[in-house]
């Protein structure tokens, strides 16, 4: 009896400790679900101010991430083909519809336009928690505003243009129509994306956004590196992330 008795408390014991185990172990796990929760967030609204060839790309992969977007233009009815093949996430606007929309704005546009954009939305701009830049200047398109910009800096025009707006200069250097094919790239093998901000908050989502697209985030500097963020630069191209490292090292 007495030896039945020790082993009945012996499985009590057994059972009580794997019941305690099992409580912790559930406690434990729920702060680590909320945390990922809290780290995943909720998509992010993003504006396309230009939708052509960089603003429909970038903006569609963004829509295949699960966020809303609406691209922009002048006439939006002529992005009806372009939205609808792109579900319910995507809409068109105009860039004013489009700016009050969004939480991220990309600028996409012919540089010729920027000092428009600057007089109609740099302030409505400064209240967004990242604006892009992937605009480059190009002289025989965009005439002396583009040469200005290269001659005294084309991130330092931007910062110039819009005050107080959290920039981040990126895919200013990949052909955007690499863009899908790279991105298919598994995760040790990415090109990598050089950026340039001032803005750390910025940073951080630019960055979520550019491996949403499959590429590898490489912050070159502050907002002032992203002058060499152009085409025809060493930049410029496809590089490993590590590479980028190397070249943005030589640089000043």
């Amino acid at each position: 009896m007495a030896e039945n008795h020790r082993i009945n408390r012996g499985r009590r014991g057994f059972l009580l400790m794997s019941a305690g185990a099992m409580t912790f172990l559930a406690l434990a796990a729920r702060p680590l679900a909320a945390l990922a929760q809290a780290t995943a967030g909720p998509p992010l609204k993003i504006a396309t101010i230009g939708a052509g060839h960089v603003g429909s790309t970038l903006g569609t992969l963004w829509v295949k991430a699960g966020h809303p977007v609406m691209f922009s233009s002048r006439h939006p009815e002529e992005l009806k083909s372009l939205v609808d093949g792109l579900g319910p996430l995507a809409r068109a606007g105009t860039p004013a519809e489009a700016i009050a929309f969004a939480d991220v704005v990309l600028l996409a546009v012919p540089y010729g336009a920027m000092p428009q954009i600057a007089q109609d939305f740099a302030q409505a701009l400064t209240a967004k928690v990242l604006v892009l830049d992937a605009t480059n200047p190009v002289v025989q398109r965009d005439g002396e505003v583009a040469a200005q910009a290269r001659e005294k800096g084309v991130a330092n025009t931007a910062a110039a243009l819009l005050p107080g707006v959290r920039l981040v200069r990126a895919f200013n250097a990949i052909g955007a129509g690499r863009l899908p094919e790279d991105g298919k790239r598994s995760e040790g093998e990415r090109i990598g994306m050089p950026m340039a901000g001032d803005d750390a908050k910025a940073i951080a989502v630019a960055s979520t956004l550019v491996r949403e697209v499959g590429l590898e985030p490489v912050v070159i500097g502050p907002l002032a590196m992203g002058n060499h963020l152009l085409p025809g630069t060493p930049l410029a191209g496809e590089h490993t992330p590590e590479e980028i490292r190397q070249i943005s090292a030589t640089l000043k």
